[in-house]
């Protein structure tokens, strides 16, 4: 191939304008493409995330690129990002052979054995599940009595959570919204109360996820209907996580995590079928939508379900002298729904999961534009900390998405005061409204 054309798709490699690279490529006849020709197309490709497309190619030229490190390299990024663990690690292996020593490959190497061999624990306690729940007859244990004081309550959570009871005419039409029949035991529950915030909110796990070593988190378990936001067919439901956050179409989620869509819990069906007993994942965005299982049925799920004080927070002396306490890390009562968050580097943020909170605030100035997202509460976060916390004006950063608030430091300190004193003014009528009143439209 012509050089100057070959250098053209370098230039549009490292401006990342693959689907330019995609684009040129398929414009030549496919008998005209030689090896490396297919080999920019299948990196293109893999950068697009097309990495099925990408394999399909990279099989048209296997035989050449038995011996080459590169054709192995990007066979095992397709098969990593598909989740194909032990093939992609049998590639990155071959990859390393052929030349040692590439960080790279090293590092796509050793996630993917760990990812396979997640895989298989997985799988493992997958079937372990189903062989339970089949010599049990697949019964459910639901008992009303055992549920009492399970559900939190607190203003906030009746406010943002709780619907009224299901009617049958709404489970049915959730369901056939959905295309899955709900557990007879989630429908106990929510008879019981339809949607909240339990008083225990963490689940022990056997694998480490981006929550914690040992346990996930959850904000509340979502109730069954459309009223709430955090209902399964509210406006940040079950299809709205599928459809614009990209979680596994496999089920329906029934668990927002304090990550602020960052991890999910979900209904499982893909061993039972739509209309069968499912089980309870964990999905976790920030690990490519990595899969931990957690319990066999919802029943099992809500028993497993442990208060935070189980787990031990990582509180330094010197945090314990400045009265920083276990409460104050997690957010604490007194800032919901605002949560604060450790970063690894030390730091910390504040998220808001955008849509309910002071909904009736932005539609003051909805004809301008203001729905409530992320982006319009960091406009009027911005206003706020410039005219009550100056102080803090270049400690606090922001990086708002369409349904998140997010506000972070280094500074620990800066963070925790200027969500203390942004919670208190939200909730200051007068004053958030007049704050509101300066706030620019991004």
């Amino acid at each position: 191939m012509d050089n100057h054309w070959m250098n053209q798709l370098t230039l549009w490699h490292e401006a990342d304008e693959y689907q330019q690279i995609v684009d040129s490529i398929i414009e030549i006849p496919a008998q005209d493409r030689d090896y490396a020709v297919i080999g920019q197309l299948a990196r293109a490709l893999n950068n697009l995330e097309r990495y099925e497309e990408a394999l399909e190619q990279l099989s048209a030229i296997a035989g050449q690129g038995a011996n080459d490190p590169i054709w192995h390299f990007r066979a095992g990024y397709s098969y990593y990002y598909l989740k194909q663990y032990e093939e992609a690690a049998r590639a990155f292996k071959k990859a390393d052979e052929l030349d040692p020593g590439d960080q790279d490959t090293l590092m796509l190497f050793n996630w993917s054995v760990r990812g396979a061999g997640k895989q298989k624990r997985e799988q493992k306690r997958f079937a372990a599940a189903q062989m339970a729940k089949e010599q049990s007859g697949d019964s459910s244990s639901f008992e009303p009595a055992d549920f009492s004081d399970f559900w939190e309550n607190s203003d906030y959570a009746i406010k943002e959570y709780v619907s009224e009871p299901p009617t049958e005419e709404m489970i049915a039409s959730v369901e056939q919204e959905l295309g899955y029949k709900l557990p007879a035991s989630y429908i106990e529950l929510m008879k019981l109360q339809n949607g909240g915030i339990p008083q225990n909110t963490c689940f022990p796990t056997g694998e480490a996820t981006s929550w914690a070593e040992d346990h996930i988190s959850i904000s509340s378990i979502m109730g069954i209907g459309r009223e709430k936001s955090y209902s399964l067919c509210g406006d940040l439901g079950s299809r709205f996580m599928i459809e614009e956050w990209g979680y596994p179409d496999i089920g329906v989620v029934i668990c927002d995590c304090p990550s602020a869509g960052h991890d999910v819990v979900m209904l499982d069906y893909r061993l039972c079928g739509r209309e069968g007993e499912p089980a309870v994942i964990h999905v976790d965005q920030e690990g490519d939508y990595e899969i931990t299982f957690l319990a066999g049925s919802f029943d099992a799920f809500i028993r497993g379900l442990v208060n935070d004080e189980e787990y031990d927070y990582d509180v330094s002396e010197d945090d314990r002298d400045d009265g920083l306490t276990q409460e104050a890390i997690e957010g604490g009562e007194q800032l919901k729904p605002f949560i604060l968050v450790e970063q690894d580097n030390g730091g910390m943020s504040v998220i808001l999961n955008a849509g309910s909170y002071k909904a009736e605030l932005f539609q003051i100035r909805e004809d301008e534009g203001f729905e409530g997202s992320g982006y319009d509460w960091a406009s009027l976060a911005t206003v706020f900390l410039e005219e009550k916390m100056p102080e803090l004006a270049d400690s606090i950063h922001f990086d708002p998405e369409a349904d998140m608030f997010c506000a972070y430091s280094s500074n620990r300190e800066a963070v925790q005061s200027f969500a203390a004193g942004f919670k208190a003014a939200c909730e200051d009528d007068a004053l958030i409204r007049d704050l509101f009143s300066r706030a620019e439209l991004d």
